[in-house]
């Protein structure tokens, strides 16, 4: 089992930045891509970012303004958050996949083993 944990939510204004961290533990060697997805109230679950040893993909609503970056030596990833909007405000969840090694990271939300309980990115006018 893998286990992942977010961190780093917040309230901030328009315009600011905010990095959120994910720690995985536990059979961390299965990982083979990890990403980002968020949630707004009365929304569906979103892509956010993925990566998976290749380059990074990223949804359109934040390509430009947002990086993922992960540490293999200590199983995080982190989501850069740059020139936030209020649009941007949601839960934002990790989640990792076993044994991917395609080096174009999956976006369906049904591709990932393991996801974090979340945390919250609020972004005021």
């Amino acid at each position: 089992q893998v286990q992942v944990v977010e961190s780093g939510g917040g309230l901030v204004q328009a315009g600011d930045s905010l990095t959120l961290s994910c720690a995985a533990s536990g059979r961390t060697f299965r990982i083979g891509a990890m990403g980002w997805f968020r949630q707004a109230p009365g929304k569906e679950r979103e892509f956010v970012a993925a990566t998976s040893g290749g380059s990074p993909d990223y949804s359109d609503s934040v390509k430009g303004r947002f990086t993922i970056s992960r540490d293999n030596a200590n199983n995080a990833v982190y989501l850069q958050m740059n020139s936030l909007k209020p649009e941007d405000t949601a839960v934002y969840y990790c989640a990792a996949k076993n044994y991917y090694r395609n080096s174009y990271p999956p976006r369906a939300i049904l591709e990932y083993d393991y996801w974090g309980q979340g945390t919250q990115v609020t972004v005021s006018s």
